[in-house]
């Protein structure tokens, strides 16, 4: 399996099996609503240029929104989980020193990246998981998640 190492996404993971299983769009607008980032999914998704996986993430300083095993790509669809990012990105703006509205672009994809890795080669079993993050397990991410790679490191 060839890996591309520009998907478009500015992040993606493999599961352990070495599928694409999810894409995520990393933003620093703030108080996006649903609807825009379900028009940036599509217009995205719309160029057929960016890879399709089974969960696609969009990330805000202040909000994430995923879909889940979506099928229909271009379509306009509500994000199956609309997440408050605070709880999770907080910890890491307080120990970079900003704030969700001064952070740059690459700082919070850095950021992301840092969690997501948490939770790929996390040893602690989900039922000690954070509440605010309750919809990673809802959802199948977790599982989907545990274990795997960064696309770029795959290419290796």
């Amino acid at each position: 399996m060839t890996t591309n190492l520009d998907t478009g996404w500015d992040l993606s993971v493999a599961n352990r099996n070495g599928q694409l299983a999810l894409v995520v769009e990393v933003k620093r607008k703030i108080n996006a609503s649903a609807e825009w980032a379900a028009k940036l999914r599509r217009n995205i998704l719309a160029h057929g240029t960016f890879p399709k996986a089974p969960y696609v993430l969009m990330v805000f300083p202040d909000r994430f929104y995923l879909w889940a095993d979506t099928e229909g790509y271009l379509d306009q669809s509500e994000p199956t989980y609309t997440i408050d990012a605070h709880p999770i990105l907080q910890p890491y703006f307080e120990q970079a020193g900003v704030t969700a509205d001064q952070i740059s672009g690459q700082s919070l994809e850095l950021i992301v990246a840092a969690w997501l890795g948490e939770i790929m080669h996390s040893e602690k079993p989900y039922e000690n998981m954070d509440q605010s993050q309750r919809w990673l397990v809802d959802s199948g991410l977790y599982a989907v998640l545990a274990g795997g790679k960064f696309e770029h490191e795959m290419a290796a």
